[in-house]
């Protein structure tokens, strides 16, 4: 089974970057889920790498390590933002586009 390593992205529901700036080695999942009909909870009993995350402060010392152990990784690059720098007074500029609503 091959490792991902990937940068976290940005909660939907946050305007904050904490836990953006690591990048994470996790295992894919090795073994199918079973549900167990008593508790209705779903698990694997012999894949246990699934459960593994790994922090790094960078790429460079996640490859570093997956080289070292001997383990295969793919790596995902984080998208690039456009960050489009914004202004309070546009909102009520005289060419604006849209209608202002209250």
């Amino acid at each position: 089974m091959r490792a991902r390593i990937y940068k976290q992205s940005k909660p939907a529901g946050q305007s904050g970057l904490v836990g953006t700036r690591e990048w994470i080695l996790e295992y894919g999942q090795n073994a199918p889920r079973v549900q167990d009909t008593l508790m209705g909870w779903t698990g694997s009993c012999g894949d246990t790498l699934s459960q593994i995350r790994l922090v790094f402060k960078s790429l460079e010392a996640a490859k570093a390590y997956a080289e070292r152990e001997g383990i295969a990784y793919q790596v995902e690059q984080p998208t690039v933002k456009i960050k489009r720098p914004k202004a309070y007074s546009d909102n009520f500029r005289a060419d604006r586009i849209q209608n202002w609503t209250h």
